[in-house]
């Protein structure tokens, strides 16, 4: 898995509030980024931030403009802390994006390159948001891509489904966790 990093996208307080269905998903993330960790593999934590009084809020972007009503995302909020079950640890690398894609309005592009990092597995809430997004961004920049379906989670089950079961697959290796930990765990 050299030149591999897992990504792990948006798990901030409130959107774990929101989104965790009591399915066991902070666990099950947990023990990715555990084994990650043992195996040397790289985990970058990914989380939207808008600077108070949201200069980068366009009102033509519904999505953004419904994120600062509900009051989501703005730096420094305690809500927009990283969950603690799934905390980084102090050396990771935490990159604060603007949009929906873990590249946008971030320096993510330059933390992965800097690391000769070409390959990402993509962990995170919402599938259909962040998740989704970056899988886009990812593939446009010629990035090798695994999705851990059970480590990604959204509001709407059917779209979770039909993303990891459908289109995902499409353009990236779609597993669940404990098939990803059996392959990156030396034998």
């Amino acid at each position: 898995m050299a030149g591999s990093a897992l990504l792990v996208m948006d798990v901030q307080r409130d959107v774990v509030a929101i989104a965790d269905d009591g399915s066991g998903y902070l666990p099950r993330l947990r023990r990715a980024i555990d084994g990650a960790r043992a195996a040397g593999i790289p985990v970058i934590y990914v989380v939207m931030g808008l600077r108070p009084g949201d200069p980068e809020v366009s009102p033509r972007n519904r999505v953004m403009a419904n994120v600062v009503r509900a009051g989501l995302f703005t730096e420094g909020a305690p809500g927009t802390e990283i969950h603690d079950d799934v905390a980084p640890r102090q050396g990771d690398v935490v990159v604060t994006k603007r949009r929906g894609s873990a590249f946008s309005g971030s320096d993510l592009d330059l933390v992965l390159r800097a690391r000769d990092i070409d390959s990402l597995v993509l962990t995170g809430i919402a599938t259909s948001a962040v998740v989704l997004s970056t899988l886009w961004h990812a593939i446009d920049l010629d990035f090798g891509l695994t999705v851990l379906a059970d480590a990604c989670l959204d509001t709407d089950p059917e779209v979770h489904t039909m993303l990891t079961e459908k289109l995902f697959p499409q353009w990236a290796d779609v597993v669940a966790v404990e098939d990803w930990l059996k392959a990156i765990t030396p034998q």
